[in-house]
């Protein structure tokens, strides 16, 4: 389907990017009390039919937006952020209100008092906290519905899903609901909903943006920015990637800007880079053809603009039963903490998952473990060749919405139909989508961007390739 009522040319404040309304408050054309209100009327208007919010902050929001415009009058801005409005998916604490998670078993009651580290980072940097983004229930599939809070919608067809886990944040920044989210991705969570909704989202290398409370899928679940563009998701990685005590397998804050290192890098763009493209991985999947040929043609772009490209799969087998018995073990762990009557009121998909992995023996996690450091090595000796592998971000375009799998696919579990995107958590690695078009419904389609551990800026400086938004 061609332009909907949620998706609309950038001439109103809440369809800029971060980067124009701080232009904006700089020359004083408009403060972040016009832009904040702005973007609250923008979620109101889409919220009754996308669902992508579990609660909006209106108040906290404009006191914050007050408080911003009053410094940027003084001339004396507190932080790279300072009165850009920003949602946050609701498995992250931010203070003042409940985290839910997507579930009936989370109570409201309690002081709500505490940040997670990458909340506390935007306050610090002045950012308009303007509500909390929907999630399935404690983000465990790749589709955005929850018993607590229903289904989450695309805005290109709200008929179709905003995908998942952080289906919320994607659909709100592509809807013009706030340009940055926060969200978070232990196989795939933010690149397959920023997928599905034609915006910017990458996972960083595992331990770059410090999480707490830990994750109960461990070292599989990462946190990162969701943005218009990969330009803003910089701005928003330098921003989260400072330090906190709390994550005690947090990296080192970054010795540099990423949004500087990009800007700087704009002079050549993407030439040099070694780019390995990989179609289907070797034959492993198979890809829908308009999907195929939009990402193609992406690459072709890719070697036009001086890359190196070349034709390679990375060395490994579809790692789905690995991914599957961690991801497993992760819910089980979490379904062991709830009592009985609260076990009866999950998502029955999340039940199932968690019996499977309270069958698992030590042994076959710890054999899992050992596949996953093999997978780590092997893609680790496939950056010697290449700076960046190039995939499609999913084989297909979002489906309808309310189910786990498309209808009539034989498909069971979401990770049947995101191949590409949970090989990367399990080896760390930074990884993003782009969006590089549109199907002939009229649904976004993206390509996804990897690159050895610690490479974070060489995902955004190939990403910068595609600074257009996709139009249908």
């Amino acid at each position: 389907m061609g332009t909907t009522p949620f998706m609309t040319e950038p001439s109103e404040l809440f369809d800029l990017t971060a980067r124009q309304l701080l232009a904006g408050y700089r020359a004083g054309t408009f403060s972040p009390l016009d832009a904040t209100r702005s973007v609250l009327a923008r979620i109101e208007a889409i919220q009754p039919r996308l669902n992508a919010f579990v609660r909006i902050d209106t108040e906290p929001a404009l006191a914050q937006a007050r408080a911003s415009t009053g410094r940027w009058h003084a001339g004396e801005p507190k932080g790279l952020l300072d009165g850009v409005p920003v949602s946050v998916k609701d498995l992250l604490l931010q203070a003042g209100g409940p985290t839910l998670r997507g579930s009936n078993t989370t109570s409201e009651r309690g002081s709500w008092s505490e940040d997670a580290p990458a909340v506390a980072r935007l306050r610090e940097h002045g950012a308009v906290l303007v509500g909390k983004t929907t999630t399935p229930e404690f983000g465990w599939k790749g589709v955005t519905d929850s018993p607590r809070t229903g289904v989450t919608r695309n805005p290109h067809d709200p008929a179709r899903t905003a995908g998942g886990s952080s289906g919320g944040s994607a659909a709100a920044v592509a809807a013009g609901a706030a340009p940055l989210s926060l969200g978070t991705d232990g196989g795939g969570s933010i690149r397959i909903p920023a997928s599905f909704c034609g915006v910017f989202g990458l996972k960083p290398t595992y331990g770059r943006v410090p999480l707490y409370p830990a994750s109960a899928f461990g070292a599989l679940s990462h946190v990162g920015p969701i943005a218009r563009d990969a330009a803003d998701a910089a701005l928003l990685l330098d921003v989260i990637s400072g330090a906190d005590w709390r994550d005690p397998t947090a990296l080192e804050p970054p010795a540099h800007s990423y949004a500087a290192a990009l800007a700087e890098d704009a002079a050549t763009g993407i030439k040099g880079l070694r780019i390995a493209y990989s179609p289907s991985f070797g034959g492993q999947v198979a890809v829908r053809p308009a999907v195929a040929a939009a990402v193609r043609a992406a690459v072709t772009r890719l070697a036009g603009l001086g890359a190196h490209v070349e034709e390679a799969d990375p060395d490994f087998a579809d790692p789905v039963d690995v991914f599957h018995t961690l991801w497993s073990a992760g819910t089980a762990h979490l379904v062991d903490q709830l009592g009985a009557r609260q076990r009866d009121l999950l998502d029955p998909g999340l039940r199932q998952m968690a019996v499977r992995g309270a069958r698992l023996s030590a042994l076959e996690l710890l054999a899992a473990q050992t596949a996953r450091l093999e997978l780590g090595r092997r893609m680790a000796r496939f950056h010697q060749r290449f700076d960046v592998l190039v995939t499609p971000t999913l084989p297909i375009t979002a489906f309808e919405a309310g189910r786990e799998a498309p209808t009539g696919s034989a498909l069971q579990r979401w990770t049947g139909w995101t191949p590409f995107t949970y090989p990367f958590n399990l080896t760390q690695q930074p990884a993003a989508t782009v969006p590089v078009g549109m199907d002939a419904d009229g649904l976004p389609i993206g390509l996804q961007l990897i690159a050895a551990r610690y490479r974070d800026g060489v995902v955004l400086r190939a990403a910068a390739a595609f600074p257009e938004r996709p139009t249908g």
